[in-house]
């Protein structure tokens, strides 16, 4: 079987958001989180649990992103993110 691009959920302190996704895109997120269960041994209960590593893992991997944030600078781009919690 093919490596998936995520591994076992850490817990981490959540951050509530609200987003509506395509139907299209729902579908593969519970096909995927069938798929990591198998994987791991670690059935998903809730698969929207999924989303947030799977945003971490596309940013980390980005390498544009990457570049945009060392120029910038990582606490400059946090704090944003901190004020609209």
């Amino acid at each position: 079987m093919a490596k998936l691009k995520l591994g076992p959920l850490e817990s981490d302190r959540p951050v509530k958001l609200t987003v509506e996704l395509p139907a299209a895109v729902h579908r593969d997120l519970l096909a995927y989180a069938e798929v990591l269960g198998r994987e791991t041994g670690q059935p998903i209960a809730d698969p929207v649990k999924l989303v947030g590593p799977m945003l971490a893992r596309f940013m980390a991997t980005d390498r544009a992103f990457g570049k945009a944030r060392k120029q910038v600078g990582p606490s400059h781009l946090q704090s944003g993110s901190r004020n609209a919690g």
